[in-house]
């Protein structure tokens, strides 16, 4: 039986399509990154089903039991904590060894965060690329260095703690009048796009430190 990979809304719960919803009541099993978050989402649906873990901390190990459960004929659903699985979120090993071991895997259309930021933020939305969380440490100066030459519109995810630093090192490393936007709590109540240069992104939310999910969008070299 297949693999369903559903998109969970990324803040607003009315986002869930009635696709997603009849899967979810028709699996076997229900593969959630947090069980509480996910518990949340399925009593506002009125699904009750079995909840197994699956994040990034025990996907190796579960792997292959999860494997023969889907070989012996029954149907998970993976959930992640907020969007699409596999963007920046458990997803890919399973789906990958479910490949490898031919099982079917259906992945439905839905939430994810980077796909609003883009388009409401007012840059060049042809062609861009999606780099996700920049590296901690190692690799960082060099990603940067990378960004700099990208001509593509750049799509980064970010917390909110780190959203300074990461906006002033973007403005050292691709230039001070290099326009961004700044996408925060994207379908939630105190929803907020900002527009402006990179300097002056990181000057207001120095002074207005942010809170909630995060996306910087950045136009590409000119």
């Amino acid at each position: 039986m297949p693999l369903f990979l559903i998109p969970t809304p990324i803040g607003n719960l009315g986002d869930m399509t009635y696709r997603a919803v009849a899967v979810l009541q028709q699996a076997d099993v229900i593969l959630c990154e947090d069980t509480r978050t996910s518990s949340v989402l399925l009593r506002h649906y009125q699904i009750h089903k079995p909840l197994t873990p699956f994040h990034q901390h025990n996907e190796h190990r579960v792997l292959a039991h999860l494997i023969e459960q889907l070989q012996a004929g029954r149907t998970f659903a993976l959930l992640t904590d907020a969007g699409t699985p596999g963007i920046s979120d458990p997803g890919f090993l399973l789906v990958r060894e479910c490949r490898k071991n031919d099982i079917a895997i259906t992945c439905l259309p839905g939430a994810t965060a980077f796909v609003p930021a883009l388009v409401q933020s007012g840059l060049p939305a042809t062609r861009f690329c999606f780099e996700g969380f920049l590296p901690l440490k190692k690799g960082r100066q060099t990603m940067f260095k990378k960004l700099a030459e990208e001509e593509r519109t750049i799509i980064l995810y970010e917390s909110p703690h780190r959203l300074v630093k990461t906006l002033r090192e973007l403005s050292q490393y691709l230039g001070e009048d290099r326009q961004g936007a700044v996408c925060r709590e994207l379908t939630k109540m105190f929803e907020e796009t900002r527009t402006a240069p990179l300097p002056a992104l990181a000057e207001h939310y120095e002074k207005t430190p942010p809170k909630g999910e995060i996306v910087i969008v950045v136009d590409g070299k000119p």
